[in-house]
């Protein structure tokens, strides 16, 4: 099978993928764009958290962040997903590939709330790769994907709204995880959602990277609210 040899191979093949037809307003769906979805799993790659290894894509979508996983040489990879819709498109899109790419056996796709999905059903996961909602339809929506992440995974690289990065810091340190690097992006978006009225938005986003540095806080995770 052919090998991904370069940052700019992954972002042409992951560039391919098909994405939403129509977001859904509510779930915040959209694309992960190809040029930063390559640029945050290469690093992941040269990090040593991809080759190898058994990584999850939670909230996958139409499964950019875990196709990339798996063309990088990852040893299987979950795509943890609610919406049956979104499911089949990342079913279409891993067949465009595995032919050529990988063996589509690695890839298990999981169709239920991430909230469901944990080391028991899904086996050891090494590395998590997720691009939760941002929160700008319901408040900290991408909470409950972090402590999910960190509860099944000692690595989490994690895309949020550049702007809460106080909160997504101290969150992480709160349940025993340091953010050990940052990469910050501006997304251009496309106009699949009905509420965006112009044809491309830009958000200011960045991909955390997160460690566990200790096992305080993980036995009973923090939800980083005030009681």
């Amino acid at each position: 099978m052919d090998k991904i040899g370069s940052k700019k191979a992954l972002e042409v093949e992951l560039s391919r993928l098909e994405g939403f037809h129509k977001s859904k307003v509510r779930a915040e769906q959209y694309i992960t764009p190809s040029d930063i979805a390559a640029e945050v799993l290469w690093k992941a790659l040269l990090n040593g958290d991809i080759k190898g290894k058994v990584a999850a894509d939670l909230g996958c979508g139409t499964g950019i962040l875990g196709i990339g996983c798996l063309l990088l040489g990852a040893r299987r990879v979950f795509f943890v997903e609610s919406d049956s819709e979104a499911l089949e498109i990342c079913r279409r899109n891993i067949g465009k590939i595995e032919s050529r790419r990988f063996n589509a056996r690695r890839a298990e796709i999981i169709e239920k709330d991430i909230s469901e999905f944990d080391k028991v059903s899904g086996g050891a996961v090494n590395t998590v790769v997720m691009n939760p909602p941002f929160g700008t339809r319901k408040r900290h929506a991408d909470r409950g994907f972090l402590l999910k992440a960190f509860s099944i995974s000692d690595a989490v690289y994690s895309f949020h709204k550049s702007s809460t990065r106080d909160y997504i810091e101290q969150l992480g340190g709160k349940n025993g995880f340091k953010a050990e690097e940052r990469f910050d992006f501006r997304y251009v978006l496309g106009n699949t959602m009905v509420h965006h009225m112009k044809r491309r938005q830009h958000i200011d986003a960045s991909c955390f990277v997160f460690r566990k540095h200790s096992q305080a806080g993980n036995d009973n995770l923090s939800t980083g609210e005030k009681p």
